[in-house]
C-alpha cells in the first residue's frame, strides 16, 4: 500500500477528473503509474533509435568499416565488369 501527497489543487483536480470518468481516485493513479511506466519502460537508446540508419546494418556487412576499401574495389570491379560485357 502506497500513501500518497499532492497539492490540494492536483486532488481537486483528480477528484472532478475521476468522477467525470465515473472511476475512483484510486484507478485513475494507478492507470496513471501503469501508463508511465509502460511508456519510459520501452525508451530505446540512440543506437537502438538509428539502427537502421548505420552502414553495417543496412549492408549486411558488419565488418564494413574496417574494409570498405575492399568493398569499393569489388564494387567497381563489378561495375567495369558489367560495362565490357555489354
Amino acid at each position: 500500500m502506497i500513501s500518497l501527497r499532492i497539492k490540494p489543487e492536483l486532488e481537486k483536480t483528480l477528484s472532478y477528473f475521476a468522477e467525470t470518468k465515473g472511476k475512483s481516485r484510486s484507478e485513475i493513479i494507478i492507470e496513471s503509474i501503469k501508463e508511465y511506466i509502460e511508456n519510459h519502460s520501452t525508451e530505446k537508446t540512440a543506437f537502438e533509435l538509428g539502427k537502421d540508419l548505420f552502414g553495417k546494418y543496412s549492408s549486411g556487412k558488419t565488418d564494413l568499416s574496417k574494409n570498405r576499401k575492399k568493398y569499393l574495389k569489388e564494387k567497381i570491379s563489378q561495375k567495369h565488369a558489367k560495362l565490357r560485357s555489354h
